[in-house]
């Protein structure tokens, strides 16, 4: 059985359970954690192994890239290549919130976290526990559903067990999740974006926010 770290949505009052699993993930553990709609599983960005082991335990096709949550937009820079002011004018609008930005991959990033595509999905997520968690590790953290691949997203913490079991090593519990419409997806190393998935944001609002800057 997964180590189980309850926590409540305010974060203050979770600080140690917080701090744990930032330490697990830190160290190359798989922690799965709450979000604004499903549950996710973070492994650290910058850990090929913890990438590895995190794709071994959704079988999930390596050919499939995963996506990043950051702390603040003020770390984008460190992990992207050629942050323009029309991107960066979206993500300032749109963050934290349900937008995905697909950039070009800065070189500290492996290349089992981009499938050797060299492109790189981030967003900074709205809910106080996972922006907590991102904190406390101090680095980007992966933010792929916490399920099996073709499988329903998960709301809850037993979801998560019924799919992915002791195979699992530990999960930020904070009980139900609100579910709902996943992030939108647009990828800004086009001019305009391009939207590869409609999500809880409007296709039109993004590209309208776009030509606002530009």
């Amino acid at each position: 059985m997964p180590l189980i770290l309850k926590v409540e949505k305010d974060p203050a009052r979770s600080e140690a359970a917080i701090r744990q699993a930032a330490r697990l993930i830190r160290n190359g553990t798989v922690v799965a954690f709450p979000t604004e709609t499903f549950y996710g599983l973070a492994a650290l960005a910058t850990d090929q192994r913890a990438i590895s082991k995190l794709f071994l335990l959704k079988r999930r096709a390596i050919q499939k890239s995963l996506s990043i949550l950051l702390a603040s937009l003020d770390e984008l820079d460190n992990w992207i290549e050629d942050l323009t002011s029309d991107a960066r004018h979206l993500a300032a609008s749109f963050w934290p919130g349900p937008l995905t930005l697909v950039f070009a991959a800065g070189k500290k990033l492996p290349t089992n976290l981009t499938a050797g595509t060299g492109k790189i999905a981030v967003r900074i997520s709205s809910h106080p526990v996972a922006q907590a968690l991102v904190e406390a590790v101090g680095a980007p953290i992966t933010a792929t559903s916490a399920n099996r691949s073709g499988s329903p997203s998960c709301r809850s913490s037993e979801e998560v067990l019924s799919q992915l079991g002791s195979e699992l090593e530990a999960i930020l519990d904070a009980g139900l999740t609100p579910g709902g419409k996943a992030s939108t997806i647009a990828d800004v190393t086009t001019r305009p974006p391009k939207i590869l998935r409609i999500g809880a944001i409007a296709a039109q609002e993004v590209l309208s926010c776009w030509e606002q800057q530009a």
